[in-house]
Formats: structure tokens, C-alpha cells, sequence
């Protein structure tokens, strides 16, 4: 084990996405005291559908998106599932 152990800490939530694996590109988690083991399961059930939207369309939502600070898939999703709904009371589903 290395000597000068370091700790992650707070530097280490600062990092964007691309410098973090950067960083890590470089560095071992090793060098760092303060990694713990830890257990977890992975339950992945996600199922992904595409549907085509008009161009003038997808841009518009994506416009919308940006606006908000989400995805233009989560508003679609938000979207969707509030129509839904409502469709689905208006039929008596």
C-alpha cells in the first residue's frame, strides 16, 4: 500500500462527468483511504420504445426541454403519461 494515501473528499464531487474519467484514466483507486466496499443489486427492467415525431416537432420539444433544464425525453415522458391519464379516465380504463 502506498504511504501518502490521499482522500477523495470534496475535490472528488467536482469533477465533471469527462474530467472524472480523466482523472481515473490516470489514478487507482488504491491511492485513496477513504473507499469503502460496498454491496448493491442491480435490478435493470427498463424497456426502451421509439417513435417517430415530425422534425419541426422533435425541435420544438427539444426547445421546450432545454427551457425547463430537463431532457426532451423526460418531458416526453411527462407528457405522455399525463395524456394517458387523462385518456384513460375519459374512457373509464
Amino acid at each position: 500500500m502506498a504511504k501518502n494515501r490521499r482522500r477523495l473528499g470534496q475535490a472528488s464531487r467536482t469533477f465533471s462527468v469527462r474530467e472524472a474519467s480523466e482523472f481515473w484514466d490516470t489514478h487507482s483507486f488504491l491511492d485513496y483511504n477513504d473507499v469503502k466496499e460496498v454491496d448493491f443489486d442491480v435490478d435493470i427492467q427498463s424497456v426502451k420504445y421509439y417513435y417517430a415525431l415530425e422534425r419541426d416537432l422533435a425541435e420544438k420539444v427539444r426547445e421546450i426541454a432545454k427551457a425547463r433544464g430537463i431532457s426532451a425525453e423526460t418531458l416526453l415522458n411527462l407528457w405522455v403519461k399525463e395524456k394517458a391519464v387523462q385518456s384513460a379516465k375519459a374512457l373509464g380504463c
